[in-house]
């Protein structure tokens, strides 16, 4: 299974969407609160190639991108392969 990590904001509907999408597949991921840990937002940034909204999706390292982009990569058939690692 890959390792998925996600940035996130509680108040934020797009990474509550992204969330749910990972939840009904039954996979496991890393959740950084960038309110809470604001320390992380940099990083995120970073990582994210300057993308600043949330959430911002990572599986094995590799950046996704935002809600729309994972639900994209699961309509397209997409996401379970990258997923199974």
């Amino acid at each position: 299974m890959a390792t998925v990590e996600i940035y996130t904001k509680a108040t934020c509907p797009y990474c509550q969407r992204a969330k749910r999408l990972l939840d009904g597949k039954g996979v496991s991921y890393a959740e950084t609160d960038i309110l809470q840990q604001p320390d992380a937002r940099p990083t995120m940034i970073t990582r994210a190639g300057g993308k600043s909204t949330v959430p911002q999706i990572f599986i094995d390292g590799q950046h996704i991108g935002g809600s729309d982009d994972l639900a994209t990569l699961d309509r397209t058939g997409k996401l379970d392969a990258l997923l199974a690692g």
